[in-house]
């Protein structure tokens, strides 16, 4: 053996180890066995696992199941741990044993042995044991549900929804300062009844806000946790005290709350909590995709295609035509939408397999629905912080568009009858006439009455028919 390796050893004998390395002969075994795709597990799932281990070590000293001095070297490990000052110590693939089990080897060696460092002692010494101390009391099979429900809940409410709320507010401003911008409203992509470029726009500021809503209830069932069911839920080898103290320690951690699963059974064989929230997640990237589309429609051009909005100049849009610039933000959010969607079928696959007593899909879960949370808060952010809140109105353009348009006959209904409107209608189009000039020369409507009829800003506000 090299000085850049020193021997550790598990129950299936002794591997050769980094040197520098804080992980152990489990971890390692891991990562030779799992030269999988390359991607470990994210820096959100590193940070739960941190928090579990340090809430079990502070819940079993309270306990008196483990000794004051064990305990506060290991409650420091997992501090730097949450910190993010050891993620280059977590190899172990995505793509590995389903419980996560290495994952949760992993988290316990590298504590184990950064406390044994900070107790005095050397990397390797196991003056803190992986297996007796900091997973004391514990399963992979409760730990790794338990750190994707914290991982999860985390990603959601305090990175997603603060994202989705910047995005809501620069959509609301639009919504204000688009208000008295009178466009064509379109239907089946084709000319439809005026609409207000501010109610278009309050139609986005709803889609955002309903996704707020959407992913603040499904909170709820990501709140439980599985830690105390142990191997198959029934809780053996910890104390009966343990789950719900160490949830307390979970909330102190996080700085929001969770509690024992109301079912262990449940919380380790099945992940419909997960599958649930990330339902929501894939909603949301539809509402962003169908916003995103309608901007980029709304802006297309400048001058050959819709060209009610102007787009933010973000960056040069070719390699090869001199000026043109693309909707390159949106086109950013679609793309996202695109990975959610795989995302979500990874997801509900896993959470709908595993055999009796544990789902074996977790790490899969896990990474799929923390990739799908980390990318929708990104791209939310950036969506109305460098695409809507630059966008302007071409207010003029609009107007002149909205009167020659078709759809304008549908307020003759009621005063010449949807017949006599409907030869309006075509007859403007065949002469290239407004449909006012056509009611107004063949005598449909005085001036006045196609003033007062064909008023596109009162086509956006509904009306009481036959009110004087």
């Amino acid at each position: 053996m090299s000085d850049d390796y020193r021997t550790e050893a598990d129950s299936l004998g002794e591997m050769q180890v980094p040197a520098d390395a804080y992980w152990g002969a489990q971890t390692q075994r891991a990562v030779e066995n799992f030269p999988i795709s390359g991607i470990p597990m994210g820096r959100r799932f590193i940070r739960a696992l941190g928090v579990v281990k340090q809430a079990a070590a502070r819940a079993n000293r309270d306990l008196g199941l483990l000794d004051d001095d064990a305990a506060e070297a290991i409650v420091a490990a997992a501090d730097e741990v949450i910190a993010g000052d050891h993620d280059d110590q977590f190899p172990v693939d995505v793509f590995q044993t389903g419980s996560g089990t290495s994952s949760n080897m992993n988290a316990n060696e590298v504590i184990a042995n950064r406390a044994a460092e900070i107790a005095g002692a050397e990397i390797g010494d196991r003056i803190v044991h992986p297996n007796d101390h900091v997973n004391y009391g514990q399963s992979s099979n409760d730990v790794i549900p338990t750190a994707m429900h914290v991982a999860a809940l985390e990603a959601v409410e305090k990175d997603l929804v603060p994202a989705l709320e910047t995005l809501h507010a620069e959509l609301e401003a639009k919504e204000a300062a688009f208000d008295d911008v009178v466009k064509t409203g379109r239907t089946h992509l084709q000319d439809a009844t005026p609409v207000r470029l501010g109610q278009e726009f309050g139609g986005y500021r709803t889609q955002v806000a309903k996704g707020i809503e959407r992913a603040t209830d499904v909170q709820a069932n990501l709140r439980e946790l599985a830690l105390g069911g142990t191997a198959v839920g029934t809780g053996l080898n910890t104390h009966p005290d343990f789950p719900a103290l160490a949830a307390e320690y979970i909330s102190e951690a996080t700085g929001t709350t969770f509690h024992e699963a109301e079912n262990h059974f449940e919380a380790q064989a099945a992940h419909d909590a997960m599958a649930e929230a990330h339902g929501a997640l894939r909603t949301v990237a539809g509402s962003l995709n169908k916003i995103a589309n309608d901007l980029r429609l709304l802006a297309s051009g400048p001058r050959n295609g819709l060209g009610e909005i102007e787009q933010p100049e973000n960056q040069p849009g070719s390699s090869i035509m001199p000026g043109k610039i693309n909707p390159v933000v949106a086109e950013s959010v679609n793309q996202v939408h695109t990975q959610v969607v795989g995302n979500d079928a990874a997801v509900s696959a896993g959470a709908a397999r595993g055999e009796l007593d544990l789902n074996l899909y977790k790490p899969v879960i896990a990474h799929n629905f923390l990739q799908s949370a980390a990318l929708l808060s990104n791209v939310a952010e950036a969506f109305g912080e460098r695409f809507v809140a630059e966008l302007e109105a071409n207010e003029a353009y609009c107007a002149t568009r909205v009167e020659q348009s078709m759809a304008l006959a549908t307020a003759l209904n009621p005063a010449i009858g949807y017949d006599a409107a409907a030869k309006v209608a075509k007859q403007a189009l065949a002469e290239e006439k407004s449909v006012r000039e056509v009611a107004v020369s063949e005598g449909y409507l005085s001036e006045t009455e196609a003033d007062e009829v064909l008023d596109p800003a009162a086509m956006t506000r509904r009306v009481i028919l036959g009110d004087d």
